[in-house]
């Protein structure tokens, strides 16, 4: 019988998986027979699979790190100095709301089945991983010490998940007839993403709202919004098995509340074989996120998608339909009106817009993009195109100051 490691061994080079099974005489099928069938022959109570996981950005990252831990895997943090100390003489906490239970659960990683490990940028080998996951946003990999982490993330050929709004180059490259040399000039070091393989990239779309409250340690994350990750498949099907042995593990999990007893957590994390299912974000973030900008101040999502139902929803409808224009399907998108009611709770502006309203040089610029984007397709919209220019207003008062 193939062992895991001699299929994750083989599947981190470009090609070598397949390859290394037709020398065998193994067609495609037999292959992703074999590796589904030892991936799940793994996943026994007696001997689960443990995965290694490194995760850049501890804020956001605590999320996703939790629930791997109640799930029995391994995670890595990475952070300042001074937060990684936080995290491994504390652990992480995370409150969240859980259905049928009034308040806050709290998790803390001490009570978990997995382990918990921070470290600073230097301190971490990603060969050393199963999977390298990016949760900051896309402006924060060019900080020292973090820019040449992400080198070395590349040249490791450790899948990476990307856990991010604006979808990176590498990704943006696995989707067909996008021309991605024109999207460029969205990204702050455009060149970081060059050495990776797209065949390697993939992107979960960060639904799940979860925010640090003031008052606390660093290492204390409280989640507002207790949605689905919801991550596209690898280009590999070895790496797509592993995400999807992760996605069964957390929904199989449960937490042992000292006093709520059994619970069943929400935040899963879902894999979809479409890679347009993690951009049914560009449409919110059009539609309410990046509308939260205004030209003297900012105004709360709610108030942004619901000032002008009727606007909200001609955006909302005219970024879908970008999407679907460059290859998906309507399914892979998450109704307006849905959308529209989740939104109706969402008091505070986005955090893009707290960001330049506080002085932020640089943000993500899903905005950019989705215009570039359209622009490829002959297609524009007024309300998209003020929405940029106020973007760009504020970036450009907030780097004159």
């Amino acid at each position: 019988m193939l062992h895991l490691t001699m299929i994750r061994s083989l599947a981190r080079e470009r090609g070598a998986f397949a390859h290394g099974f037709a020398r065998y005489g193994l067609n495609s099928a037999a292959v992703n027979s074999i590796q589904y069938y030892q991936l799940r022959n793994t996943m026994t109570d007696s001997n689960p699979t443990q995965y290694r996981v490194l995760i850049l950005g501890a804020s956001y990252g605590s999320l996703l790190s939790t629930k791997l831990m109640l799930a029995g895997h391994h995670a890595t943090l990475v952070c300042r100095d001074a937060t990684a100390e936080i995290f491994n003489t504390g652990g992480s906490v995370v409150r969240m709301p859980v259905r049928g239970h009034e308040g806050l659960v709290e998790v803390a990683s001490g009570a978990l089945p997995g382990s918990l490990h921070a470290a600073s940028p230097g301190n971490v080998s990603p060969s050393e991983f199963d999977l390298v996951v990016l949760a900051m946003q896309e402006p924060q990999y060019s900080a020292a010490g973090v820019r040449e982490l992400v080198g070395r993330v590349a040249a490791s050929g450790v899948p990476t998940m990307a856990i991010t709004n604006m979808p990176l180059l590498p990704y943006l490259e696995r989707i067909p007839g996008l021309q991605t040399a024109s999207l460029r000039p969205c990204f702050l070091e455009p060149e970081l993403w060059d050495a990776f393989d797209p065949g390697l990239m993939t992107l979960c779309s960060p639904d799940p709202q979860a925010f640090r409250p003031p008052e606390e340690q660093p290492n204390v994350l409280q989640v507002r919004l207790p949605t689905n990750f919801k991550a596209a498949a690898f280009a590999s099907d070895a790496h797509t098995a592993m995400l999807r042995d992760l996605d069964a593990g957390i929904e199989a999990a449960r937490f042992n509340s000292p006093d709520l007893g059994v619970l069943e957590l929400p935040v899963k994390l879902r894999v979809h074989d479409s890679v347009f299912v993690p951009l049914a974000k560009w449409a919110m973030l059009m539609a309410g996120n990046y509308r939260c900008v205004q030209a003297e101040k900012m105004r709360p999502i709610k108030d942004a998608v619901h000032g002008d139902i009727e606007a909200s929803q001609a955006v909302y409808d005219w970024v879908v339909g970008i999407c679907i224009d460059l290859g998906g399907d309507a399914s892979d998108f998450v109704p307006f009106d849905k959308y529209a009611n989740a939104a109706s709770s969402l008091a505070s502006p986005s955090s893009a817009a707290r960001a330049l309203a506080s002085g932020a040089t640089n943000i993500e610029r899903v905005d950019k993009l989705v215009a570039l984007v359209a622009a490829q397709q002959g297609k524009k919209l007024e309300e998209v195109d003020e929405t940029v220019a106020l973007v760009e207003k504020w970036l450009t008062q907030n780097r004159a100051a």
